[in-house]
């Protein structure tokens, strides 16, 4: 049982000059949660991608059961019985939830789909999943943490004995988080090896037996994370030492550096007002005052995302109004960002990045129009621009004209907040600005939400992150079924006041 069922042996890669692997080695035990983690940038998306095919190592070997093997494709190692769950939900959204749960394995009776079976073997998969649906609608029309969870339950589906999990909680509520928790646990007693990928520190020491840390493409530590105390990982994960960190107040390091007292002044900036689109959102009124962060609470589904993007003209209005500085904001996104509202998505592949573009393209996108004279972009205007926000985010690539697609999740999210941060906005709305990044790029985006904020810029917050949440916001507005039940501010800014107003019915009801 000690034998590895998947490893990597003095393991390399190599980008336009740049080592993403240097020298790696890592073992996966079969039976065993194996946490992976390190900085945004630190390697471990492409040791994932080497042990699955995606790429092909530039030097060293890659061994399954203890035999060498070369995966040319994917497939080639979904095939070996190694199962991918990541971060982007990588289905295909517009074929119904049953096909993608079977995509390529379908049940078939005279060479032929045999769709029926396929759809009732389908829906009794997700119901051990906790979701409940037609199976033959289309996958897209769910929320992203269902459909985290369909792709879930599709690699649990293929009897796999290796399942590599890359932020799986990212995008999932905390019933739904218990659910995969369980999931793990039967594979983990079934003798499957799971390698976890997540930034989230009680995640890691609640179901992970043993740890590798890489920094800068380099192993840096592999050994039982419970001997390892969070205060010395991080320290790991850094490159500071443990010295350094408590001396910075990191006793037991959470991870979490908001905190920022912000001076708002008295008028709203912005003004939302009655926002409804039936059923999603109820009536929903809100505003945000120069230089502060209000806070936008709620469970998935609970109208969030669909607020956000009402006020920057993305989502379909029944009614209501937008006004910034006392002028009717225009019902469309161009509109919007020209008047000076700007938003960061939650799904940063879907509603952000454009990966066939380079990073300075990518971040100058929305800004062209401000970088032009007489129709006629500056390259040396671009150039500035590129290398203010590179230097200001500590955007990590090897050049501004490296396709966007190669960087880490933490550094595309940094591209994106540039992107926004060139059309100097007065409000800016961010949704899950911290999902899936490491400690420090997560450092980094709260310290700049909290500088921003000080400069006087309106911020609208919203994050499944209940202490992010918390510790980040001014004010927090509560929505619960798409409507707007309760507003929190100084004092009554914290965790059991917004779980009360999230899970009360009726007013006075004890949650």
């Amino acid at each position: 049982m000690n034998a590895p069922v998947l490893e990597l042996v003095d393991g390399t890669k190599q980008f336009l000059g740049t080592r993403a692997l240097d020298d790696v080695s890592f073992a996966l035990r079969p039976g065993e949660v194996h946490a992976l983690v390190g900085e945004n940038g630190a390697g471990k998306s492409t040791l994932i991608k080497v042990l699955t095919g995606v790429y092909r190592p530039d030097g060293g070997e890659l061994r399954h059961r203890g035999s060498p093997v070369v995966f040319q494709r994917p497939v080639q190692a979904q095939q070996a019985g190694i199962s991918t769950i990541y971060q982007e939900v990588n289905l295909v959204p517009l074929r119904s939830i049953a096909s993608n749960v079977y995509l390529g394995r379908e049940p078939r009776r005279l060479g032929l789909i045999d769709w029926r079976r396929t759809n009732a073997m389908a829906a009794e998969l997700l119901a051990g999943y906790g979701i409940h649906t037609d199976v033959r609608r289309p996958l897209g029309t769910l929320g992203i943490g269902s459909q985290q969870m369909v792709a879930l339950a599709r690699a649990a589906s293929t009897a796999a004995d290796v399942v590599i999990m890359d932020e799986p909680t990212s995008s999932l509520e905390p019933r739904e988080v218990e659910t995969l928790f369980s999931v793990i646990e039967r594979m983990h007693e079934d003798g499957v090896a799971i390698l976890y990928v997540s930034h989230r520190m009680d995640e890691l020491y609640r179901i992970c037996d043993r740890v590798t840390v890489l920094r800068d493409g380099k192993l840096v530590h592999t050994g039982p994370l419970a001997e390892l105390p969070r205060i010395e990982l991080v320290s790991k994960m850094l490159g500071r030492s443990v010295g350094d960190l408590r001396a910075h107040g990191a006793t037991e390091f959470s991870g979490n550096h908001f905190g920022g007292d912000h001076t708002a002044a008295a008028e709203p900036l912005l003004r939302a007002e009655h926002l409804t689109s039936t059923p999603r959102l109820s009536d929903v009124s809100l505003d945000i005052r120069p230089g502060e962060v209000v806070g936008l609470a709620g469970l998935l589904g609970s109208g969030r995302s669909e607020t956000a993007r009402a006020i920057i003209g993305a989502f379909p209005l029944d009614g209501g109004t937008v006004l910034l500085a006392g002028k009717p904001v225009p019902t469309s996104v161009p509109g919007a960002v020209r008047a000076g509202i700007s938003m960061l998505a939650e799904d940063r592949k879907a509603d952000g990045i454009i990966p066939a573009l380079s990073v300075r393209e990518n971040i100058v996108l929305a800004a062209l129009p401000r970088l032009s004279r007489f129709g006629v972009v500056s390259r040396a205007r671009q150039d500035r621009v590129v290398a203010t926000f590179m230097e200001r985010l500590r955007i990590k690539a090897s050049s501004p004209d490296q396709p966007v697609a190669e960087l880490s999740g933490g550094n595309q999210q940094k591209v994106l907040l540039a992107r926004w941060l060139c059309t100097e906005p007065k409000v800016l709305l961010l949704d899950e600005p911290t999902r899936g990044i490491d400690v420090g790029a997560k450092a980094e985006v709260q310290a700049l939400i909290d500088e921003l904020a000080t400069d006087g810029l309106g911020v609208l917050l919203i994050s499944s992150d209940m202490e992010e949440l918390i510790d980040g916001s001014d004010r927090v507005v509560v929505l619960r079924d798409g409507a707007v039940v309760g507003e929190l501010s100084g004092d009554q800014v914290n965790e059991d006041a917004v779980l009360a107003a999230i899970a009360a019915v009726d007013e006075g009801e004890a949650p």
